[in-house]
């Protein structure tokens, strides 16, 4: 069963405002068993845009779908030449004060868990554990023919060798690490097929359109159950993937706690949301809880 894609979302009532009051968020982190929920808008401080924040990239840029990719060949090599180049971008991405924030309440012992939204590994890179990656990582592909993986430094090797010399300037870059171009920048890319089977290739991460995997979920669905609060990071909550943990959360009784700076579709489940930069928001609750960020070798609690 594929989602349908839902790319925007208009409040049809009126929603609490925000606060920058960080006492609920501090108290529950403080309490322990925290499942965060972390989105785009917590790499957005590491130079990768967010979606639908302000200047988010669907102001400019459509997402490619599960359907585009799957039935055209056209559209796939659209699809490799952005993010074959948007890749090296994307690539040099770190993680910023909200992912190593995240990492040092991991590390101390605060979180029963982390879902992230993102595709970007810079939760891990910042040293989190554990992470599911409810849509997939950028640093994978996998065969849409016979399931294979691979790596996608392995990838960027085959197509920088059959596309010598493709460095068009791109006009931006994307949560997706997609690079904005043209279609006479696109040209004639090449793309590689599978080296196993010659089958078609996708990165796996789940597209707009696209499923998560039901094993995935219901991993997540468990998390939720097993979870004391629920922390959203930097997102919208637009779609229903992330979404569907915050309703079951609110409705288990459960505080859903959300830092975002602008309003979301969970909102009204949640019992306060933080208008603050993640980064200086995070950072300051761990102040507050005697917790130091930037040491990966801090010791857990």
């Amino acid at each position: 069963m594929r989602m349908r894609p839902t790319l925007s979302w208009t409040p049809a009532e009126d929603l609490p405002p925000g606060t920058t009051d960080l006492g609920p968020v501090a108290d529950a982190l403080g309490a322990g068993g925290v499942l965060v929920l972390s989105g785009a808008g917590i790499s957005t401080e590491s130079g990768i845009p967010d979606y639908r924040g302000e200047g988010g990239s669907l102001s400019r840029h459509t997402p490619m779908t599960y359907q585009e990719f799957t039935g055209s060949a056209r559209a796939r090599r659209r699809y490799w030449a952005r993010s074959h180049l948007g890749r090296r971008t994307f690539g040099r991405a770190r993680p910023n004060a909200g992912h190593r924030a995240t990492a040092a309440f991991g590390r101390h012992g605060l979180l029963s868990g982390l879902i992230t939204q993102n595709v970007d590994g810079l939760h891990q890179a910042a040293g989190s554990e554990d992470v599911v990656e409810l849509h997939g990582s950028l640093d994978r592909v996998v065969c849409l023919s016979c399931g294979a993986r691979s790596s996608r430094a392995e990838l960027a090797r085959r197509l920088e060798e059959v596309n010598p010399g493709f460095q068009p300037v791109a006009a931006g870059i994307n949560p997706d690490g997609d690079a904005d171009l043209t279609d006479e920048q696109v040209g004639d890319f090449r793309v590689v097929p599978c080296a196993v089977c010659g089958g078609v290739l996708k990165p796996d991460v789940v597209f707009f359109g696209e499923a998560v995997p039901p094993g995935r979920v219901e991993h997540c669905r468990a998390l939720v159950r097993e979870a004391a609060s629920l922390l959203v990071l930097g997102s919208s909550l637009t779609v229903m993937s992330g979404l569907r943990f915050v309703r079951q959360a609110a409705e288990a009784g459960k505080p859903v706690l959300i830092v975002n700076r602008d309003v979301t579709r969970g909102d009204r489940h949640a019992v306060t949301r933080v208008a603050l930069p993640l980064g200086a928001a995070l950072t300051a609750v761990a102040g507050r809880l005697g917790i130091p960020v930037d040491g990966e070798t801090a010791p857990r609690a």
